[in-house]
């Protein structure tokens, strides 16, 4: 079997699996978000944090409980890398340097998961598992939160009550995560995925001396870090270290994990606001974006120049022989799409136009199918904007779902498309302007430039990859980087929030003979379009001076 087909058949099953999970899932996690029954184990975390889960939250109130949450999530981490020396666990590391302790409190409560360090190298077991562990699964269950809350905006009228926070972030962790986690651990740990809390051991002679290893509660880890869209690795390797994915069929196993739950929301999505047909536009818009740019990927990687290339079968420099490169590009393609971040081959690596297609993914604000929650309320807000589209040049006023998009929402709209360009393009010409940060690139010209162009993207979208080839340990990109990750993830939140609250409490407009029918095959394409569209007039002055002018030199 030639590894195109190989690469085909597991981008077939793939695509199977994902189907098959679909429905229960979206309809489930719908049953999950709409019940007014609580959980036993529920109710006693609603008393220990003092939470009454059944009062109902305007849009300011529910925002409140985002940002408190997710202030304390970042203190506590901070805390526990500033004080890892004094914990069991440690491994013997020390304590964590205030800005890298910083950037790495902030990457993990915003799920973007970037690491400016060698996991194996720096954080014990007790930062690993009390510390980011935990906030896998919260900061996926905010996500998810937020999401819903926008759907709610959509389903109901005259009122302007979104659910309660503190009871979406409990049931998310609680129903959703956890369990999904527990049976994913176990599949990867079955396959040879590591689990324990091993000290550091001596392991054989390399090139002349020995070799330090450690284990760690690895599997439990890698589950929700993919099912989350985290993204952040037990070790420096991340999905390529065959302690973490060990082989072939983890890999896929792994990337249906991040894709299933980004994907399955927008059946929840079309539950929840009575339209199932709704749920399947979105999800066509999702499907049609992520299998172009994968089929595209795949090309480029296969698409090889020069008589190594050509014996090796493709552009095998920085891929995992166990997966080859029909997988790698998946993967690849797949972690950029979404929020995850995890990464089984070297993006630094691949062709330049494959570099920049990993780049453009993440450039179009994650939304195809995105992150945990974050996926599904960025399509919505490109929805509105579409709708709008639509309404100009029909001249009629735009609407979505039964509601009307006005001024107000167009406004919450734009601001949400734009926070993330401007943090991506002012850090970036502000990293390549000054004479410090240029110390970090590996590499000079166009590759170097894409390097500090990938940082800020990854991190302003809470994506958390990386080219590889840059130096982000300095105090420099641990700050920067890390205000990116925190504005680029609690302001748009603001915005769809807000505009949740609007859409809330409007009256449902009755469809008319004049209605744009969003459930059709037009309103993808008219989605997509306008996605591509407003990504590509946005970044294709950077991408041309990054990844472009360095895949048509080679």
């Amino acid at each position: 079997m030639g590894p195109v087909l190989a690469g085909v058949l597991q981008l077939l099953a793939l695509m199977a699996a994902l189907a098959l999970a679909y429905v229960p899932l979206g309809t489930y996690m719908a049953r999950v978000y709409s019940s007014d029954r609580h959980w036993r184990v529920e109710k006693w975390i609603y008393r220990g944090i003092g939470a009454d889960p059944d009062t109902e939250m305007r849009w300011p109130a529910y925002l409140r409980g985002v940002l408190a949450f997710s202030a304390v999530g970042v203190l506590l981490l901070y805390l526990l890398q500033r004080l890892q020396g004094h914990l069991p666990g440690s491994l013997g590391f020390e304590a964590i340097d205030p800005d890298q302790a910083f950037n790495t409190a902030a990457s993990f409560v915003t799920n973007t998961n970037w690491q400016s360090y060698y996991g194996e190298q720096a954080m014990g077991h007790v930062v690993q598992t009390a510390g980011l562990a935990v906030q896998n699964f919260v900061s996926a269950a905010v996500g998810i939160a937020v999401a819903v809350a926008l759907v709610r905006g959509f389903a109901r009228s005259r009122t302007g009550e979104l659910g309660n926070f503190w009871s979406d972030l409990v049931r998310g962790t609680v129903r959703i995560l956890l369990p999904l986690a527990l049976v994913a651990a176990i599949v990867l740990v079955a396959c040879g995925a590591v689990q324990n809390f091993s000290g550091i051991h001596e392991v054989g002679q390399f090139m002349g001396g020995s070799q330090q290893w450690n284990g760690g509660a690895v599997a439990s880890q890698e589950a929700i870090k993919e099912l989350g869209t985290n993204g952040g690795g037990y070790f420096n390797a991340n999905s390529a270290h065959p302690f973490e994915n060990p082989t072939p069929f983890t890999n896929i196993f792994e990337i249906f994990l991040l894709l299933v739950i980004p994907l399955a929301l927008t059946r929840t999505f079309g539950v929840m606001v009575g339209s199932v047909r709704q749920g399947y536009a979105i999800l066509a818009t999702m499907a049609t974006i992520w299998v172009g740019f994968t089929a595209l990927m795949m090309w480029t990687e296969f698409a090889h120049h020069g008589p190594a290339l050509e014996l090796a079968g493709g552009a095998y420099e920085g891929k995992e022989v166990r997966f080859g490169v029909g997988s790698s590009s998946i993967f690849a393609v797949a972690t950029t799409l979404t929020s995850t971040g995890a990464v089984d081959s070297f993006h630094s690596s691949f062709t330049g136009l494959g570099g920049g297609i990993t780049m453009l993914g993440m450039m179009l604000g994650e939304i195809a199918p995105g992150g945990t929650g974050s996926g599904l309320y960025g399509m919505l807000v490109m929805a509105v904007v579409a709708v709008f589209i639509a309404g100009l040049m029909v001249g009629r006023t735009p609407e979505y779902l039964g509601k009307k998009i006005g001024t107000r929402e167009i406004k919450f709209a734009a601001c949400y498309i734009l926070i993330t360009p401007a943090l991506v393009l002012v850090l970036t010409a502000a990293a390549t302007a000054l004479p410090t940060p240029g110390n970090s690139m590996t590499n000079s010209g166009a590759h170097g430039f894409s390097e500090i162009l990938y940082a800020y993207t990854s991190a302003s979208n809470n994506n958390g990859s990386a080219f590889a080839g840059l130096n982000a340990d300095t105090q420099w990109f641990n700050s920067s980087l890390g205000v990116a990750m925190l504005i680029g993830r609690f302001l748009p939140m603001v915005f769809v929030l807000a505009m949740a609250g609007s859409l809330a409490e409007q009256r449902p407009v009755p469809a008319t003979a004049g209605t744009l029918r969003t459930e059709k095959p037009l309103f993808t394409g008219l989605l997509v379009g306008a996605i591509l569209i407003i990504t590509g007039l946005t970044y294709f002055p950077a991408l041309a001076l990054g990844p472009l002018a360095e895949g048509l030199a080679s």
